[in-house]
C-alpha cells in the first residue's frame, strides 16, 4: 500500500456525476469484495447482460437454490447501467451499477417492483502500470460493493464468475486502512465539519472487551495538526497538493491511544481497531463501508480500489 497519499479535498462531483446516481451510492452501507479482471466484458453489452442475469436468477430460484431470497416472486428484473463521471484517469474503466428488482410475494398487481439488491463494480484511480499491463480482452473493475440479501449476492457473483471468468474474494478493511481513514477524515475537518471521530477497539481479554473511543472533532484536528507540524517539510505533488505520509498517520494514532491511556490506564495498542466513523462515513474491519458525503467519495474509493488491487491473487 502507498505510504504517502494526497490529502482529500472536497469535490462537488455533481458537476460530472448525475445526482440520482450519487444518491444511490451515499448514505448506504456497502459490503466490499475484490474481483479479478473480467474477460471479454463490454460496456456496450449491458442490456444483454441484464437479460441473461435476470433469467439466471429466476431459474436458480425456481430450482430452489436461492433459499435466502424468500418472500419474493419468481420474476426478477435486472438492470445494468454506467455511472459516468467516477473514473479519474484515462485508464479507469467506467463504473457499472447492477440493480435487481422484484415484487414481494403478495404484492398487488399494480404495485411497482422494488429494488431488492444493488451492487457496483468500480475502478477509481487504479494503478496505471497494472491497468496498462492487462491484455485488451480484460476489463479491470476490482472493487465490488453490494447491499441486499446474501443469497442474491451469491447468485450475482456466480453469474459474473461464469460469464467473465473472474474470481471474487472478501475485502476486509484492515488496521492500516482504518488508520488511514481516521487520519484522512480528521484532515477533512479543515473544510467540512466531521462532528466527531469515533473508534471501536476490541481488547484480547476474557471475555473480549469492546472499547468505544469518541473524540471531539476540534480536539482530533488539533492533535492532527500538531502531528503534522512536528514532521519535516511536507512533500508536495506536481499540483502542489499536500501529501500525507503514513508515519504521520501512525503518530496521530499513537497520540490518540496515549491520551486514552493517561485517562483510563487502558492500552488500546494491545487490541484491534474494528471500526472508524465520522459525519463523513463509517468503515468496519469486516469490509463494510458507508460514505455519508459525496464530496469525499472519490478520495475514499481511490483508497479502496488500491486495497482491492492489492488483495487480488497474482
Amino acid at each position: 500500500m502507498n505510504i504517502c497519499r494526497k490529502a482529500p479535498r472536497s469535490q462537488n462531483i455533481t458537476e460530472k456525476v448525475k445526482p440520482e446516481h450519487l444518491a444511490l451510492l451515499v448514505k448506504t452501507e456497502w459490503q466490499l469484495s475484490y474481483v479479478t479482471p473480467l474477460y471479454q466484458f463490454r460496456h456496450t453489452q449491458l442490456k444483454t447482460y441484464a437479460r441473461q442475469l435476470s433469467a439466471f436468477i429466476a431459474a436458480e430460484k425456481q430450482q430452489g437454490l436461492a433459499v435466502e431470497v424468500g418472500g419474493l416472486q419468481n420474476t426478477f428484473k435486472v438492470s445494468f447501467s454506467v455511472l459516468q463521471g467516477l473514473a479519474e484517469t484515462n485508464d479507469d474503466p467506467e463504473t457499472v451499477l447492477i440493480q435487481v428488482q422484484s415484487k414481494p410475494m403478495f404484492a398487488r398487481q399494480e404495485d411497482p417492483p422494488k429494488t431488492v439488491w444493488s451492487g457496483w463494480l468500480s475502478c477509481i484511480n487504479g494503478n496505471p502500470e497494472y491497468l496498462q499491463s492487462l491484455p485488451k480482452d480484460f476489463t479491470c473493475l476490482p472493487l465490488f460493493c453490494s447491499k441486499g440479501a446474501e443469497g442474491l449476492s451469491s447468485l450475482v457473483k456466480s453469474w459474473l464468475q461464469r460469464t467473465f471468468d473472474c474470481c471474487f474474494g472478501p475485502l476486509d478493511i484492515n488496521q492500516t486502512t482504518l488508520q488511514w481513514l481516521a487520519a484522512l477524515w480528521t484532515n477533512c475537518h479543515m473544510e467540512t465539519n466531521i462532528q466527531k471521530l469515533k473508534m471501536i477497539w476490541t481488547l484480547p481479554v476474557v471475555p473480549p472487551l469492546q472499547v468505544t473511543y469518541t473524540v471531539d472533532s476540534d480536539d482530533a484536528l488539533e492533535l492532527w495538526r500538531s502531528t503534522r507540524e512536528s514532521s519535516a517539510e511536507k512533500s508536495r505533488g506536481a499540483e502542489d497538493e499536500v501529501c500525507i505520509d503514513f508515519s504521520e498517520v501512525t503518530r496521530f494514532m499513537q497520540g490518540l491511544m496515549s491520551h486514552f491511556y493517561r485517562h483510563f490506564r487502558v492500552d488500546l495498542s494491545a487490541g484491534e481497531l474494528n471500526q472508524v466513523s465520522s459525519a463523513l462515513g463509517s468503515a468496519k474491519l469486516n469490509g463494510k463501508i458507508k460514505i455519508s458525503s459525496s464530496r469525499y467519495l472519490i478520495s475514499i474509493f481511490s483508497l479502496l480500489t488500491e486495497c482491492a488491487l492489492l488483495k487480488m491473487p497474482i
